[in-house]
């Protein structure tokens, strides 16, 4: 019988002004969850909460019970601070545009 198969994945989570990327090798059937509390980001920023914050692999959400592939990049999401769409309805009202320019 062969080893049991390694996950090489990386956890993500990205602040305004910077963004922590922990890689790391999980057995084969780890979860969301396992992942996540193995990478000791919920050490290092308190402010997440498993909870209530959304997190995902490749930008799609999932549950923290969800398994992983070789490859993931399971990302921890921010809750907004601001709604996207109000803030450009906001600056259309005053003839400007969220772009660079």
């Amino acid at each position: 019988m062969a080893g049991a198969e390694i996950l090489r994945i990386e956890v993500v989570y990205a602040l305004p002004d910077t963004q922590h990327v922990i890689a790391m090798e999980l057995a084969a059937g780890a979860s969301v969850r396992t992942a996540i509390e193995r990478s000791g980001l919920l050490q290092k920023f308190p402010e997440i909460r498993l909870a209530h914050d959304k997190v995902g692999i490749f930008g799609r959400v999932v549950k923290l019970d969800d398994g992983l592939d070789d490859g993931d990049r399971l990302e921890i999401y921010r809750p907004l601070v601001r709604d996207p769409k109000e803030a450009r309805r906001e600056l259309a009202a005053r003839g400007k545009t969220m772009g660079r320019g």
